[in-house]
């Protein structure tokens, strides 16, 4: 994750030899971007950042400002963890011991929580909910589809992050007492579907609307082979119509970890060359990009249109 910029303070405006015209007047000139009230950012620093370091910032902007100690929750404990969700965010996501329905103030929306089941964990100088914890929450209140990506992600080492790998048996523990039955009904659906074989956000959750629409659950980093040896491993592939399915994230051409020495341009050649050795043994290759997968329906016809089977209903046996 690229180092996230230095928040600027409004309470310390002293120390930065700023008034709080000076702050005012280079916020309406884009100089700095205030990102919650008497909080604010350099602006160049600010527009370089990803959507989602955008948020992490705005999550330390948050703690800056909170008057006591604040565990943060769901999408905002992600965001400490490192673990990816699906979607944009703007509100902070915090905890409440008080059973009042839980609110929302100045940006941070606030989820009631059971003290007696609570363990909050400090990273990154902030009180957070564990791994085990902040995964559930998102799986028991977001879409199934969305619920699959922080799941697959923690069933894996993060080597990032110095992080090991969750067991299912772990997961599946955590649920009870926390949660009521139905929001434990649908975590335990999302343990048993996730699969740690799975190898970025994009690709669980391109696996996951493939199990919403109804597609046959393909075989995950199927390795291909051809006269010449190995050829690489195909991201989903379907046996019985020999179809490869493919997810084009941008990693694979930018982080150092994919490209291996390589320029991106290079990258995209040495992507095309694989993709032409798994057609010539005779198996169709389907591709798709983020915005395939954003955008309703379109992952859908990408892979009927490639001939990818639908499951049988349960009658057919």
């Amino acid at each position: 994750m690229t180092e996230l910029p230095r928040l600027i303070l409004a309470r310390d405006h002293i120390q930065h030899g700023l008034t709080p015209k000076d702050l005012a007047r280079r916020s309406s000139t884009g100089a700095l971007v205030r990102i919650r009230h008497g909080v604010y950012v350099d602006g160049t620093a600010w527009h370089a950042l990803k959507p989602w370091e955008q948020y992490r910032l705005r999550v330390n902007a948050a703690a800056e400002t909170c008057g006591s100690p604040t565990v943060f929750a769901r999408y905002s404990a992600a965001s400490v963890w490192g673990i990816p969700t699906v979607g944009r965010q703007e509100v902070v996501h915090a905890l409440t011991l008080q059973n009042d329905g839980g609110r929302s103030r100045a940006g941070v929306r606030r989820h009631y929580a059971d003290p007696a089941g609570l363990t909050a964990v400090r990273r990154e100088g902030l009180l957070v909910t564990g791994r085990v914890r902040t995964v559930l929450d998102l799986a028991a209140f977001t879409s199934f589809a969305e619920a699959i990506v922080p799941l697959d992600h923690v069933l894996r080492p993060d080597t990032a992050k110095g992080l090991p790998a969750l067991s299912k048996e772990a997961l599946l523990a955590g649920i009870e007492g926390n949660y009521t039955s139905a929001a434990a009904r649908r975590i335990a659906v999302a343990i048993d579907f996730a699969d740690p074989l799975s190898g970025s956000a994009g690709e669980s959750y391109g696996r996951a609307l493939m199990s919403v629409n109804g597609f046959e659950p393909p075989a995950l980093q199927y390795e291909v082979r051809d006269a010449d040896g190995l050829v690489g491993y195909a991201d989903y592939y379907w046996r019985g119509v020999r179809v490869a399915g493919e997810f084009d994230g941008v990693d694979k051409y930018l982080k150092p970890e994919y490209l291996r020495g390589r320029s991106p341009s290079q990258a995209v050649v040495d992507e095309k060359y694989r993709e032409d050795r798994i057609r010539a043994t005779g198996r169709a290759v389907v591709r798709w990009v983020w915005s395939d997968l954003m955008t309703p329906g379109r992952l859908e016809r990408k892979l009927a249109a490639a001939g990818v089977p639908r499951r049988r209903a349960r009658s057919a046996g």
